[in-house]
């Protein structure tokens, strides 16, 4: 049986860093308020200029390099982001063009920070059909853009940055086992950006009314990633006939220290099994799930063998999970 395997892993972070205590100078909040309620310490910073395509450009070459695969050889590439570097064409186009993947098909996957598993999923699809072999599936996100920095609940907890993955086909039993994927789209008003679309077009007034920022309501945006979370990592195991003490490694989407918690706890899985990266990133979306996972891959938490969990929660809203014999 054909199974979409992971060839190599890359990620990449703005070198600019903002920490709680520069945030302090900003908006009315502390580092202690800060880490106690989300466990973010600092975040990077896309300078001016640099966008959503140009952090995607270093964490693919940083994937292709670790796998092996030219940019040639690729036959498609996705791109997971709510942050593109323009409403079209596709910031996988463009990415596309600055690596020199000319044969390759490109095009972007919005699923907010659900989009890695949402795109992977997709991935999966094209290499069992046998229609593509070699895909980079890459999450990338410039947050600092969109993010309303006089808005003390939500400039605290964003992020910029990319992680990306090649796949190919393997039939040795190794690879992805299995995703899982939900929306609930009349909860979509929890996270969103209002302005830029066909709904709300720029415009003075919209502008004034400061659209083009992130809106969240944050409690009850927690509450119920709480319980989709623990619903999506149970489904993936029940789903494989596995039990928690199976699964090696938990790869959680980093939007909240406490969440990540909740679920290991639901798993009755050790902290030290689960990737934790918050702290110095933030909540990066779409790139945060293979940023960590390609945090774990190189450090050795994730080796050949390995029986590896992926998981997360955005907007729509979305959530999602992914189960990989490494």
């Amino acid at each position: 049986m054909i199974r979409t395997r992971f060839l190599g892993t890359g990620s990449f972070a703005p070198e600019k860093v903002l920490t709680n205590l520069d945030l302090e100078k900003m908006v009315e909040t502390s580092d202690e308020w800060i880490r106690e309620r989300t466990g973010i310490r600092e975040r990077h910073i896309a300078a001016s200029g640099v966008a959503t395509s140009d952090l995607a450009l270093e964490a693919s070459r940083r994937a292709l390099s670790a796998a092996g695969v030219s940019p040639e050889a690729l036959d498609l590439i996705l791109v997971a982001t709510v942050t593109p570097d323009m409403i079209f064409p596709a910031t996988a186009c463009v990415l596309q063009n600055k690596l020199g993947a000319k044969k390759a098909v490109a095009f972007d996957v919005s699923a907010a920070c659900s989009g890695f598993i949402f795109a992977l999923a997709t991935a999966d699809a094209f290499i069992r059909s046998g229609i593509y072999k070699n895909i980079l599936v890459v999450g990338a996100e410039t947050l600092s853009k969109i993010t309303d920095w006089t808005d003390r609940n939500t400039c605290v907890l964003f992020g910029d940055g990319a992680g990306a993955a090649v796949l190919g086909p393997d039939d040795s039993g190794k690879g992805l086992m299995s995703t899982h994927l939900h929306t609930d789209g009349s909860m979509g008003d929890l996270l969103y950006m209002p302005g830029g679309g066909s709904l709300n077009p720029a415009s003075v007034w919209s502008l004034e009314q400061r659209m083009h920022y992130i809106k969240m309501r944050g409690n009850e945006t927690f509450k119920i990633a709480v319980r989709a979370l623990e619903d999506v990592v149970m489904e993936a195991i029940n789903h494989n006939g596995l039990t928690s003490s199976d699964i090696d490694v938990l790869v959680p989407h980093q939007a909240n220290l406490r969440i990540i918690q909740a679920t290991a706890k639901r798993l009755d899985m050790p902290m030290d099994k689960v990737v934790v990266t918050i702290h110095k990133y933030g909540n990066t979306s779409a790139a945060s799930v293979p940023m960590a996972l390609d945090q774990a891959v190189n450090d050795g938490r994730i080796k050949d063998g390995s029986t590896v969990l992926l998981e997360a929660f955005g907007g729509g809203l979305s959530w999602a999970s992914a189960l990989i014999k490494w």
